[in-house]
């Protein structure tokens, strides 16, 4: 039951969310160069106490999970260096490497605090408990995000040295050292169960409040400032295919706004958001810039064909006539396009291209203009 409802809550948060949990875990390998360290000191140690050849052992695998660990971390900044943005997929395999790894760390720092009560050095068996300690300590604060790996490396590094506790002596100080152990394994369950639940809850709100930020209150579509972060995207993902960008302004909009009032200039605006949205595609995407002014960027456009097909739907979807509140409204649009890479390869570049042939098209009182290319000095014109 209780892992049910955390794999329940954790599948169903947005990948936004998932993928910022991830970037998280890569975000320093303190923790994991603390844990190799420590191993390799008191490994070093209790061999040259001891002679033991498993607590040898047990401490080079410790040192070579650490430094294969470091490099996994060292990969991904590299990786997503070069590719800021993950999708879920990429970041579930992400994901498990470093659940393989910090289990890995945990098992190694179990079995290390189990083999440590058999050898018979008190000193050596205090420091490798309070490695294994502060590595459940580390996990609390590490992998709380990640409740089901905290658990099980909770259970790695706790249950070998309980198993240990009560095969070495039946006695009651071993029994209460095993229970000891048993009641940090736990506690750590409920620490991770509360930390977890606080900080999703916090990145959920967190979430909330950046998305109203990007959204226009009055249409529902997103507002002028996701353009140097979604289209900026979309530009730089164009691959193959061109991208082409709509600019788009109402004709007649402040005649209307002024003839029957803002209440149905604003549902007005609506209704030519709500048409924007059922002429574009599910993967392009659609921005208010402000008063009557919108702009949808097209994704994988084949050819410049493809774009003036997208111009002339615009246009003839949105010159239909409105109906609000008992009036029969009609106006038109001005749209000036331009395509990347062809009219420029950035985002300041692709909306300075089609503001330009917008304001052709404007000249021409309707109907929408391709930009030319940066050589030439006149735009392609188009009546609709």
């Amino acid at each position: 039951m209780f892992f049910a409802k955390i794999q329940s809550r954790t599948a169903s948060i947005s990948d936004a969310i998932y993928i910022e949990v991830i970037a998280t875990l890569y975000g320093t390998m303190v923790p994991i160069l603390v844990a190799g360290v420590c191993q390799a000191i008191v490994g070093t140690i209790s061999v040259a106490q001891t002679g033991d050849d498993f607590t040898a052992i047990l401490t080079v695998l410790g040192i070579i999970v650490a430094l294969a660990r470091m490099l996994v971390v060292l990969t991904f900044r590299r990786k997503t260096r070069r590719k800021p943005l993950l999708d879920r997929s990429e970041a579930l395999a992400w994901e498990r490497r470093y659940a393989a790894g910090t289990f890995t760390t945990a098992l190694l720092l179990g079995l290390f605090a189990a083999r440590s009560l058999f050898v018979g050095d008190a000193i050596c068996l205090v420091m490798a408990v309070g490695i294994a300690f502060g590595f459940g300590a580390g996990i609390v604060a590490r992998l709380s995000l990640r409740p089901v790996v905290a658990l099980l490396d909770f259970c790695a590094v706790g249950l070998p040295a309980v198993v240990a506790t009560f095969l070495k002596q039946w006695d009651v100080p071993h029994i209460a050292m095993g229970l000891m152990f048993l009641v940090f394994i736990v506690a750590g369950f409920e620490m991770v169960r509360l930390s977890y639940n606080s900080t999703l809850n916090q990145m959920t709100l967190k979430q909330k409040f950046e998305q109203l930020a990007r959204i226009d209150p009055m249409t529902g579509l997103l507002n002028r400032s996701v353009l140097a972060t979604d289209l900026e995207r979309i530009v730089a993902d164009g691959g193959s295919g061109m991208v082409a960008v709509q600019a788009i302004d109402l004709d007649h909009f402040k005649a209307a706004n002024d003839r029957y009032g803002h209440p149905v200039g604003d549902a007005l605006l609506k209704q030519v958001a709500a048409r924007l949205m059922s002429v574009a595609g599910p993967a392009d995407l659609i921005v208010r810039m402000g008063g009557d002014e919108f702009i949808l960027a097209q994704r994988s456009v084949g050819s410049r064909g493809d774009a003036e097909l997208m111009a002339q739907r615009i246009f003839e979807t949105i010159s239909a006539p409105y109906h609000v509140d008992g009036h029969e409204i009609v106006i038109g649009t001005s749209i000036g396009i331009a395509l990347s890479p062809e009219h420029g390869k950035t985002v300041e570049a692709l909306l300075a291209r089609s503001d330009a042939a917008l304001y052709r098209a404007k000249e021409r009182r309707g109907g929408y203009v391709l930009a030319s290319e940066p050589s030439k000095s006149q735009d392609r014109q188009h009546a609709a």
